[in-house]
């Protein structure tokens, strides 16, 4: 016998949640399914507990500068079992506040995988159904595989979670968000980090400021290596050789971690059988208001070919929740400017178009302001790294439509002015702002 929902949603990661909890605040009736640990990639295997390691790496690197500016120091080396056990007790407690909250709102939560048997029907293996009239498909993304020799002797993302200890020399294979990340903070616990990229590192970001954040994570110590395809891998962990070429091989690693993209969970869950359309790569198709081509079937989050950040999900939910509960038909989640910032070493940070495609979509009326300087502290020391801000307009009025910086406090700063640049921000208006002094965000404010 099939129950009878407003809502079903499959995934319980942050677009799942999203949804589930904002409908339920508006009165429907909601299941939500999901196998896995509530919080999804994001709270379990992603942002939080990658966000607790580089807190642990800052603080690294902090002690060493304290030795810089003048402080007595000792050697420090992280516990790291204590550290795993303070930062998996935080994350249980985020799930907890979860199911707490859940259940609260009267969402029912199954604790299984769902396929779809129809455009409004889901069924479990032990053979539960339900029913409702509309269909959210929130099941996210995992780590993608190669096919190649020797894949199983290194790490996934989800792995590196569970190391016991800093690797002595680590490999890290990829060019993307999880391996510039890291490749630093790992180089900052105290690993030998070799960085193996295949293309462009940091894909999507300003090349300008890529360049500058390769060249002084080289600097810090991290060997980069471009133009580099690992065809297979051979050893055992402890001593792992990596190929890369017909005669060509890099040995002497402890660990590999393989930081090769994500793939969508789109597959094993009915949308082929009942027509839902997919890309090449398996993410599924939606329009603006998330909308896949199975009326009433719906997608948000990482398995959708949207910009795959935790925001995303979370506003595409929200949006859609208010749209097939309160009949808000225009109710979409505003995608012109998503901010988004590289915890690496130091964090890089953007808001809107890059230098290279404000250039393809305005040609030569776009016009750049850029600006190096050295941080206070880091001048105080006596280091001589150097920060990068950099804004993007067009047209004679210099409208801003790109924000990029790299430097420490880049991550924090970065907000209030991607809130500017969504509301339509002009030159003018920073040229006019008053600056806070001396601060890292004032530099957005100097420049010429």
């Amino acid at each position: 016998m099939s129950e009878r929902f407003d809502v079903i949603v499959l995934g319980a990661g942050s677009g799942g949640l999203s949804v589930a909890q904002h409908a339920a605040r508006l009165g429907a009736r909601v299941a939500l399914f999901d196998p896995d640990a509530l919080g999804g990639t994001c709270v379990n295997r992603g942002c939080v507990p990658k966000k607790a390691m580089w807190y642990a790496a800052q603080i690294a690197d902090l002690h060493r500068l304290a030795a810089d500016i003048g402080f007595e120091t000792a050697p420090m080396r992280l516990d790291w079992t204590r550290f795993r056990q303070r930062r998996d007790s935080y994350i249980a407690g985020i799930r907890q506040r979860y199911a707490t909250r859940l259940d609260t709102a009267g969402i029912e939560v199954i604790g299984e995988a769902a396929c779809l048997v129809s455009a409004d029907t889901v069924a479990t293996a032990t053979g539960m159904r339900a029913s409702a009239r509309h269909l959210v498909i929130a099941s996210g993304a995992r780590p993608r595989r190669l096919d190649i020799p020797g894949f199983e002797l290194g790490m996934l993302s989800d792995d590196i979670f569970k190391l016991e200890a800093a690797p002595r020399h680590l490999a890290i294979v990829g060019g993307g968000y999880v391996a510039v990340e890291f490749a630093c903070l790992m180089h900052a616990l105290g690993c030998e980090v070799d960085l193996l990229v295949r293309g462009h590192l940091l894909a999507g970001f300003d090349s300008e400021v890529v360049d500058e954040l390769a060249a002084q994570m080289q600097a810090r110590g991290i060997r980069l290596l471009g133009e580099t395809q690992v065809r297979a891998a051979r050893g055992k962990p402890g001593t792992i050789t990596l190929e890369t070429g017909a005669d060509t091989q890099l040995d002497g690693y402890d660990a590999v971690l393989w930081a090769l993209g994500r793939v969508p969970n789109s597959d094993r869950i009915g949308l082929e059988e009942i027509g839902v359309a997919r890309d090449e790569n398996g993410h599924v198709l939606v329009d603006a208001w998330q909308n896949t081509s199975v009326p009433g079937v719906y997608a948000v989050g990482d398995v959708t070919d949207r910009r795959a950040l935790t925001p995303v999900a979370v506003a595409a939910g929200r949006a859609l929740a208010e749209r097939l509960v309160s009949g808000h038909a225009d109710a979409k989640f505003d995608d012109s400017v998503i901010p988004s910032v590289v915890f690496a070493e130091p964090p890089l940070g953007m808001a809107g178009l890059t230098e290279q495609q404000a250039h393809a979509r305005y040609g030569a009326a776009v016009s750049v302001h850029s600006g190096r300087y050295t941080p206070l502290l880091s001048m105080v020391a006596g280091r001589s790294e150097r920060s990068l801000v950099k804004i993007v307009c067009v047209g004679d009025e210099r409208k801003v439509v790109g924000i990029h910086v790299l430097g420490p406090g880049s991550d924090e700063l970065l907000q209030g002015f991607a809130v500017a640049l969504q509301k339509g921000l002009y030159w003018r208006d920073l040229k006019a702002a008053i600056a806070i002094h001396p601060t890292a965000s004032e530099e957005l404010l100097l420049l010429h």
